[in-house]
């Protein structure tokens, strides 16, 4: 991609790298729905499919997926009513996991592919791998779990605040670019690459990358110990050490629920989007775990 003109000297060799590594688009077609997503080849090695969280998109991972070539074919996807991917009348669950599998399968992964996902889009891989178990070799959840019922919700706005926005021009959206739920980021440049793949031209201006109607539509997804419970795949977690929505009390609770023994990773000096906070740390994680699944 072009290389903006701030703060050039700032940003590391091996960001660009990652992000000038050419990925190609497809689409795969799911219930008269075009889903996207990006993939790099590796000829004869087995697959990984990322999959983003809620309001993102592919490209969140650009700067991640190439460290993974080493060792795997890669695929980021959009779910539908983000990134590149259509919009639908209504969304569930269950059409999510048939997305994921249909991205799978495009993409020619056999039953030894990883997936890796963040946040909303780990509940949906979890949901996947209990409709689909037998095309997982292994779930890597990304700050993403239950949290335990006795928790307080964070009083927080809701997902999704900057729905429903045009603004006139590029460089306006570029400025109201927030990170959902709201936390900062040291990494700036990684802020900037993500926002400036995540607007499309609209009637009278620029708008973000996904369905203003998402949330409203949205059913059958919400989070059950059953759904945990009921894992047979090998699962990996990775977390924030100072993520809201992720702490030591969900990841314990995880373990009582999952009938398995399974590693995890907290990265320290990261929030929420662990992979945005600590992005090498989150590599190094993510190589460990999927080494011992």
């Amino acid at each position: 991609m072009a290389r903006w003109e701030s703060n050039q000297s700032t940003i590391p060799d091996w960001f660009w790298q990652a992000v000038d590594t050419e990925a190609e688009s497809r689409t795969v077609e799911v219930d008269e729905c075009d889903v996207a997503y990006r993939y790099y080849p590796a000829a004869g090695k087995p697959g990984l499919l990322l999959i983003h969280g809620m309001n993102a998109h592919s490209r969140w991972w650009d700067f991640i997926a190439p460290q993974l070539l080493e060792n795997f074919a890669v695929a980021a996807m959009d779910l539908t009513g983000m990134g590149d991917s259509d919009y639908r009348y209504n969304y569930s669950a269950a059409t999510y996991a048939d997305e994921i599998i249909a991205v799978m399968d495009d993409a020619g992964f056999g039953t030894d592919a990883v997936v890796v996902a963040h946040s909303f889009g780990g509940y949906m891989a979890v949901k996947a791998a209990n409709i689909y178990p037998d095309r997982f070799r292994a779930l890597v959840l990304v700050d993403s779990g239950i949290r335990h019922p006795d928790d307080p919700i964070p009083d927080r706005p809701l997902m999704g605040g900057m729905q429903g926005k045009v603004y006139p021009d590029r460089d306006t959206a570029l400025m109201r670019f927030r990170l959902q739920p709201p936390q900062p980021c040291e990494n700036e440049y990684i802020l900037q690459y993500i926002a400036r793949n995540s607007l499309m031209r609209v009637d009278g201006g620029w708008a973000w990358k996904f369905d203003e109607d998402l949330l409203t539509t949205l059913t059958e997804v919400e989070r059950q110990p059953d759904d945990y419970t009921a894992l047979t795949v090998p699962v990996g977690v990775i977390y924030g050490a100072d993520s809201e929505l992720f702490s030591r009390r969900t990841l314990a609770y995880m373990q009582q629920l999952i009938a398995q023994d399974f590693p995890y990773q907290e990265i320290a000096d990261a929030q929420h989007h662990v992979f945005l906070d600590q992005p090498l740390a989150f590599i190094e994680a993510l190589k460990k775990i999927v080494g011992r699944i």
